[in-house]
C-alpha cells in the first residue's frame, strides 16, 4: 500500500502527494481504531456473558414474587380434614387450590411444600393417637448430639408370635405412615395414607412395623460464608487502609447490581447431615431389619413395598438372602421399582420371588389378570385402570365392599399362603 502511494505521489506533483499521505495516515487510523473497537467488544461481550452467567432468568422473571413465608399449622393455612378425611378450607368448603397466586409457580410451590410438611406431622399424629403406634428411634445407639431417625412400632410388633406386617413406602417426600403426598391433599387420608392398613392388620392381629426410608438426614442452615471483601488479597503497593476501602466500594456494587438477580427471596441455604446406617432408602431397610424384624418373635412376616420400596426389599434380599426365605412368607409389590439384572440378584432369589411375590401394576387390563413378565423374578398382575398414583389407594378405594370381600375371599381361597395384606395390597 506504500508503494503504491508513494508511484502516485512522484507522478502527479508535491499537492496530490500530501493527500494520498493524510489519507494513508487516516486509513491507518481506521484500522488501530477497529482493531481497539474490535478488542473492545470482544471485552463486553465477554463481560455480558459473565453477567448472563450469574443470572438466573427463572430468579428474575420472579423478582416481585411474594416473601416465602407461610403458616406453620393447618389451621393458619385455613384448612382441615373433615369427617370423611379430605382437606377442605375452613371458610369455603373447596378442596386446596394449588395455583393460589397466577403466574407465580414457584410461589405456590414453595407454599405447597410448607403444608406437605404440616400434613407429615399431622400423619405422625394420627400414627401415635388413632393407630396407637410408638416411634423406635434410629440408629439404636445414637448419642445425643447426633442426628436421628425413626420408625413407628405396634405395642406387639416385636412380641407378637405369629405375624408382622412391614410397610415400606416408595421414594420422595413422604416419611412414615404416608403412601403419597399428593393423594393425601387431593383425595383424602384414606387413599394417601398407610392408615387403613394399619388398622386393618391390627384388627387381624398382627404386629405392624411402619418403615421410615425417607427420612436420611438432617437438614441445618449453612454458617453465613465469608464476604469476598475479607479474603485475602495480593500485595499491593498501596496502603492497606486505602487499598481495603476500594475494595470494600467494589464489593458493594458488585453486590447491589447481582443481588436483584440473584436472590431476590433470600431463602436460606443448608446442608444435610447424614443419619448414620439410613443415608439411603436401601441402608435403612437394611437396618431396620438386621435390628427389628430379624428380632421379632413372629414366625412369618409379610411385607408391602411399594416403588423404589420394591428395589430396596431387592436389595435387602441380596444381602440377607438365607434370612428372608427363612422369616418372610410372601411380598406385595405395588409399581415396584426393582431390577433383578441391574441389581444383579441370584438365581436363588429369582426363584423365591417367583413363588413369594406378587407385583400389581398399573394396566388397562381388569383387575388381577396376568400379565408378560418384564424379567424372570416375580409375577405381574393388573392393578386394572388403577394409574401409577393411585396405586397407593386402599382395597375400598373403589367404593364397593362386597367386591372387596370377595376379592379377600378368593385370594385367601386359592393361595392360603398369602395373608390379608397381599389381598388388599392390589389396591395400593
Amino acid at each position: 500500500m506504500a508503494g503504491f502511494l508513494s508511484v502516485i505521489c512522484m507522478r502527479d506533483g508535491p499537492m496530490l502527494s500530501h493527500l494520498f499521505s493524510a489519507t494513508s495516515v487516516l486509513y491507518l487510523l481506521w484500522i488501530i481504531m477497529a482493531q481497539v473497537a474490535g478488542q473492545e467488544d470482544r471485552e463486553k461481550t465477554t463481560a455480558l456473558k459473565d453477567l448472563l452467567s450469574r443470572i438466573d432468568l427463572d430468579e428474575l422473571m420472579k423478582k416481585d414474587e411474594p416473601p416465602f413465608s407461610f403458616p406453620k399449622t393447618l389451621e393458619e393455612f385455613e384448612y382441615a380434614f373433615n369427617e370423611n378425611g379430605q382437606l377442605r378450607h375452613i371458610q369455603t368448603g373447596e378442596p386446596f387450590v394449588f395455583n393460589a397466586r397466577e403466574d407465580l409457580h414457584r410461589w405456590n410451590q414453595k407454599r405447597y411444600e410448607a403444608l406437605g410438611e404440616i400434613i407429615t406431622k399431622y400423619v405422625y399424629e394420627l400414627l401415635e393417637k388413632k393407630c396407637n403406634l410408638t416411634k423406635a428411634f434410629l440408629p439404636v445407639d445414637a448419642t445425643d448430639d447426633e442426628p436421628r431417625s425413626f420408625i413407628y412400632l405396634s405395642t406387639d410388633a416385636l412380641t407378637n408370635p405369629n405375624k408382622l406386617l412391614v410397610l415400606i413406602q416408595g421414594s420422595g417426600v413422604v416419611r412414615a405412615g404416608q403412601w403419597a403426598r399428593r393423594l393425601i391433599i387431593n383425595q383424602d387420608l384414606d387413599s394417601g395414607t398407610q392408615i387403613p392398613f394399619i388398622m386393618k392388620a391390627m384388627e387381624e392381629d398382627y404386629g405392624v412395623m411402619v418403615l421410615n426410608p425417607n427420612e436420611n438426614y438432617l437438614e441445618v442452615e449453612k454458617p453465613a460464608k465469608d464476604s469476598p471483601i475479607n479474603s485475602p488479597a495480593e500485595p499491593s503497593e498501596e496502603p492497606a487502609e486505602k487499598r481495603e476501602r476500594k475494595d470494600e466500594q467494589e464489593s458493594k456494587k458488585k453486590r447491589e447490581f447481582y443481588e436483584k438477580y440473584r436472590n431476590p427471596q433470600k431463602e436460606t441455604e443448608t446442608e444435610r447431615i447424614p443419619i448414620r446406617e439410613n443415608t439411603s432408602s436401601e441402608e435403612h431397610v437394611l437396618y431396620v431389619w438386621d435390628h427389628f424384624v430379624s428380632k421379632a418373635a413372629a414366625k412369618n412376616v409379610f411385607i408391602i413395598a411399594h416403588s423404589y420400596g420394591g428395589l430396596s426389599f431387592v436389595e435387602l434380599m441380596n444381602q440377607r438372602e438365607m434370612q428372608v426365605k427363612n422369616r418372610v412368607c410372601a411380598v406385595a409389590l405395588t409399581d415396584s421399582a426393582h431390577n433383578i439384572w441391574h441389581q444383579e440378584t441370584s438365581k436363588g432369589t429369582q426363584d423365591w420371588m417367583q413363588q413369594c411375590c406378587c407385583n400389581w401394576v398399573s394396566s388397562p387390563e381388569p383387575l388381577d389378570t396376568q400379565l408378560e413378565p418384564m424379567l424372570p423374578d416375580c409375577p405381574r398382575v393388573s392393578a386394572a385402570s388403577i394409574s401409577a398414583n393411585v396405586l397407593s389407594n386402599l382395597p375400598h378405594h373403589s367404593g364397593d365392599k362386597k367386591e372387596w370381600l370377595l376379592l379377600k375371599k378368593k385370594c385367601v381361597d386359592t393361595c392360603a399362603a398369602m395373608p390379608w395384606a397381599l389381598s388388599c395390597s392390589r389396591f395400593i
